[in-house]
């Protein structure tokens, strides 16, 4: 059985969901909010605001670390972790998986992040404010690395095989779902949980706030009058595993992984390319390796983030790349609801994009009123769609100009 001369112990399919996000845990309430249109945003809880003029934020309200952490102490391990550990667990139930019974050692995990465990960080800065640097233990050199989110991932299911944590701003969870790919696809692992872990953090806040790039309420990506993105935080985890393995056990399959393409603006630390380049390069590479014309996609999940720019220069990269075909491609952008989880974006965003392909419904961008003339493509406004979706690309684009576009596609034999 072979898809474009790769045979199914080779194929890299979906097999489970997990999610913690500020619209829903888990992945049955996390895609019925997703198709209802709602939204996670509300006054930000975790630290004052005060200081400045934007107040929300999309945080995941009510989350109890020690359903989901059983085996380390909740206590000894930061808040990403602690996200990312609920959704592999969640992921690996969805799965119908028991941990237990995998070979540990060709069992791996990889995990994309922005700041990692940046609330220790902010903790150790107020212990030096307040005078009281005692309180900073060895601790917290255990807690605060970012690559310790993978690490705590792969202690918590004793999954001893290949462990990654992938730094890649707010393209890393596609960054990290593309190396569990390979992983996979070159025979280095059996499984794998990949995607990415955010925690709410005051650094990012303050840094957006003063850039002006927040939102004063709400997040309305291409519409005409967006002021700004909405700084969030979440977690999400994809099980990933060779389709003969899926097929051998009965397995349910959401989505095949079928190519990714990276690149790199090379061009501003914090700007895009004026002319789109680097996210279209990274959209080409990824058709071109997953041997994909430009008919052959069927929904793009747009990065999307409400900023004027962003949304500008999305829209002209994908002009760019699928020219007419453009216009025909519904594009929609789930940070509407989630507000920007930063290393956790496009993870969740992949999982919704498997979704998508599983149900055939392509989630809505909402608070989409009065069209831009410079954003006029189907940006599925307001409303959820029924629509046959063969295949997702997934765009994910973060500071530094890195770019990853990850393709999902309907599993056929």
């Amino acid at each position: 059985m072979k898809k474009n001369g790769i045979s199914a112990q080779r194929r890299v399919v979906v097999t489970g969901i997990g999610l913690v996000t500020s619209i829903g845990v888990g992945r049955e309430q996390f895609w019925n909010n997703l198709l209802e249109g709602r939204s996670g945003i509300s006054p930000v809880e975790s630290h004052d605001t005060s200081p400045f003029s934007v107040h929300n934020g999309a945080e995941v309200k009510g989350f109890i670390a020690e359903a989901y952490v059983t085996r380390l102490d909740p206590a000894k391990i930061g808040r990403a972790s602690q996200l990312a550990i609920a959704a592999a667990r969640l992921a690996v139930e969805d799965a119908g998986i028991e941990t237990a019974e995998l070979d540990s050692e060709r069992s791996g995990v990889a995990v994309g992040t922005t700041m990692g465990e940046q609330q220790e960080m902010e903790q150790f800065d107020e212990w030096n404010i307040n005078g009281k640097p005692c309180e900073a233990s060895h601790s917290f050199m255990l807690r605060y690395p970012c690559h310790v989110i993978a690490g705590h991932v792969a202690s918590e299911f004793r999954l001893a095989g290949v462990n990654m944590s992938m730094p890649g701003a707010c393209a890393a969870g596609n960054h990290a779902i593309a190396y569990a790919y390979d992983a996979i696809q070159s025979g280095e692992a059996d499984f794998m949980l990949a995607g990415g872990a955010e925690s709410f953090s005051r650094m990012i806040f303050m840094g957006f706030a003063r850039l002006g790039a927040i939102a004063p309420e709400i997040c309305q990506p291409f519409d005409r009058l967006r002021k700004g993105m909405i700084p969030g935080e979440g977690a999400a985890l994809l099980a990933l595993e060779p389709l003969s393995r899926a097929l051998k056990r009965g397995a349910r399959v959401f989505a095949e992984i079928t190519a990714y393409g990276l690149s790199c603006d090379a061009h501003h630390i914090t700007g895009s390319h004026p002319e789109g380049k680097g996210a279209a390069a990274a959209m080409e590479k990824a058709l071109a390796n997953g041997r994909l014309g430009l008919e052959d996609v069927s929904y793009i999940s747009a990065h999307g983030t409400g900023t004027k720019t962003n949304d500008r220069l999305e829209t002209i990269a994908i002009k760019r790349v699928f020219r007419d075909t453009a216009y025909r491609i519904p594009v929609s952008s789930i940070k509407s609801m989630l507000g920007h989880t930063m290393g956790a974006a496009s993870a969740i965003e992949a999982a919704a994009c498997a979704l998508a392909v599983f149900y055939d419904r392509i989630p809505p961008t909402i608070n989409l009123h009065q069209k831009d003339p410079e954003c006029d493509l189907d940006y599925v406004p307001n409303l959820a769609r029924e629509h046959k979706v063969r295949v997702a690309l997934n765009n994910a684009y973060g500071f530094g100009g890195n770019n990853a576009s990850l393709v999902l596609a309907k599993c056929e034999a």
